[in-house]
């Protein structure tokens, strides 16, 4: 099935500070930092590959002059995290909402996964996202109160896959994080929801993964094929602007992969 055309803005973020991690490259984050700026919001991207996030926050730059600043952030380091959303809401004035997208997959049997192969993927996806989400809270509170938090998960986290026993437990992680922190700052006005994409095609994907999971992955979905990334950055960008503002807690599948 084709494609369909790449939509216009129509400044659903209009105004808003837009947080992005793992926001370099060609994936979903890049993709939700570009929606977000087409939508009207002024945007942070982050990422802890310092080369390739300074390109993409050219790149970005380049076509909306004077929206775009970019802090290196390590999602794992709790001093980075908090020098990303000071330093983003130093330069633009405050924060409305965050993005957190960082996530570390790969493929390993449980019978052969070491402690510390299952501690990173877990370090990065659930405890980063965690660690984002704490210093945003905590920010949008001493702002009065408001903000909007959408996480990245997957259908991985509703599946088994073999190999993906890290993998999974973390995205499940990100989704009971999302359903748990949404009861806990409702009070305060804030929204936290969650994606759940399956596959979502770029070229460093297509490098790591070998073309008959792809095809097969492909083959689970509804219109059989790949989702583009700014098809997910599409509704991670509906999540966080005023159009969803009844909706929290939810995790939003992106396939037709879902219970």
């Amino acid at each position: 099935m084709n494609v369909p055309s790449y939509p216009a803005g129509h400044a659903l973020l209009d105004g808003k500070i837009v947080v992005v991690t793992a926001a370099a490259g060609t994936g979903i984050g890049s993709a939700v930092a570009r929606r977000a700026l087409e939508e009207g919001a002024k945007v942070v991207v982050s990422d802890w590959h310092e080369r390739r996030l300074a390109e993409t926050a050219a790149k970005l730059a380049a076509d909306h002059p004077g929206n775009v600043h970019s802090l290196v952030c390590d999602v794992t380091d709790e001093t980075h995290v908090q020098a990303l959303i000071d330093g983003a809401a130093d330069h633009f004035g405050r924060i409305d909402v965050l993005v957190n997208n960082a996530g570390l997959g790969g493929t390993k049997s449980i019978v052969d996964m070491a402690d510390d192969e299952w501690s990173r993927v877990l370090d990065v996806t659930l405890n980063g996202t965690f660690r984002c989400t704490r210093a945003a809270v905590r920010q949008f509170i001493a702002q009065g109160g408001g903000g909007s938090i959408v996480n990245n998960a997957s259908v991985i986290g509703w599946r088994a896959q073999q190999g993906q026993a890290h993998y999974a437990a973390a995205k499940a992680g990100v989704m009971a994080l999302t359903r748990c922190t949404a009861v806990d700052v409702a009070e305060h006005g804030i929204r936290v929801n969650a994606v759940a994409p399956s596959l979502a095609m770029h070229p460093f994907l297509a490098k790591v993964t070998s073309d008959e999971l792809l095809t097969e992955l492909a083959g689970r979905e509804a219109f059989g094929r790949a989702a583009e990334p700014w098809e997910v950055a599409n509704v991670m960008v509906f999540l966080a602007g005023d159009y969803a503002s009844y909706l929290t807690g939810e995790v939003i599948s992106v396939s037709s992969q879902h219970p």
